[in-house]
C-alpha cells in the first residue's frame, strides 16, 4: 500500500474552503463579498404565557417585515462535552464530609453520566449572517446562503480565479454598509427579548473551525494558523 505521506499534494486545504480570511470581525470570502455574523440568544417559547407568545410572534413578524436586505438564519448544533463538569463533581465529592450530601451528589453524578451515555446532549447556538457584495461585482445569481457552503453533500466546484481588490478599501465600505443593518437587527431582536451581538475574530474562527471539525476540540487561535497548505492526519502506512 502506498504511503499517503509520499503522495504529492494535488490540492490544498484552502482550495476547498470558500473563506479568504477573517479580519476586523468580518468574514471575507474568495469572491470578495463580506459577511457579518451575529450571535443571537434564545428564549423558551413553550414556557411563555399565551399573551407573551403572541407578543413574540408579532415582534418577529415585525422584524421580517422591516428587512430591506437579505439575511440567513443559521442554527449550529454540537455535541456538548460534559467531562469537565463531571470532573468538577468528582472534586466536590472529595471535599464533602456529610454522608447524606455525599450520597445525594453521587446519585446526581450517576444520573448525569447515564444521561450523557444514553442520549446526545446538544448545545445549540443561533446566528444571523448579513452579506455585503461590492458594487463593482455582479450580484449573485442565487439567494444568499453562506452556510450552505459548509454542509455535506455539496458538489465540488471548479476553482475560480479570485478577483483583485484592495482589502482595506473593501472593509471600509463593508463596515459602512453592514453596521447600520447590524444595529437595526439588534434593535428588532431586543423587541422579541433576544440579546444579539457581532462575533469577534476569535469567535468567528471557533465557529467555522467547529463547522469543519465537529468532532474535534479547537486548537488554533489565529487566522494565520490556517494558512498551512497541508493538514496533517492520522493516516498510517501498512
Amino acid at each position: 500500500m502506498l504511503d499517503p505521506r509520499k503522495i504529492g499534494i494535488v490540492g490544498t486545504t484552502q482550495e476547498q474552503i470558500p473563506l479568504k480570511t477573517i479580519r476586523d470581525n468580518l468574514v471575507i470570502l474568495k469572491d470578495m463579498s463580506v459577511v457579518m455574523i451575529l450571535w443571537v440568544g434564545a428564549i423558551n417559547f413553550d414556557l411563555l404565557s399565551e399573551e407573551e407568545q403572541e407578543a413574540v410572534i408579532f415582534a418577529y413578524s415585525g422584524l421580517l417585515n422591516s428587512l430591506s436586505f437579505p439575511i440567513q438564519i443559521y442554527i449550529h448544533s454540537q455535541k456538548k462535552d460534559l467531562s469537565l463538569y463531571l470532573n468538577y463533581l468528582d472534586e466536590r465529592l472529595k471535599e464533602l464530609k456529610q454522608k447524606i450530601m455525599k450520597q445525594r451528589l453521587e446519585e446526581y453524578r450517576h444520573f448525569i453520566q447515564r444521561l450523557v451515555k444514553d442520549k446526545n446532549v446538544l448545545d445549540k447556538k443561533f446566528y444571523l449572517a448579513i452579506p455585503y457584495k461590492p458594487a463593482i461585482f455582479k450580484p449573485p445569481s442565487t439567494e444568499f446562503n453562506l452556510f450552505s457552503l459548509f454542509t455535506k453533500g455539496q458538489k465540488k466546484k471548479k476553482k475560480v480565479e479570485e478577483p483583485t481588490i484592495d482589502l482595506d478599501s473593501l472593509l471600509v465600505k463593508a463596515k459602512n454598509a453592514l453596521e447600520p443593518k447590524r444595529d437595526h437587527l439588534i434593535r428588532q431582536l431586543a423587541r422579541i427579548g433576544l440579546p444579539a451581538r457581532q462575533l469577534t475574530d476569535q469567535e468567528l474562527i471557533h465557529l467555522f473551525y467547529s463547522i469543519y471539525n465537529p468532532n474535534q476540540a479547537i486548537k488554533t487561535s489565529s487566522p494565520s494558523e490556517y494558512s498551512s497548505t497541508l493538514v496533517s492526519s492520522n493516516l498510517r502506512s501498512s
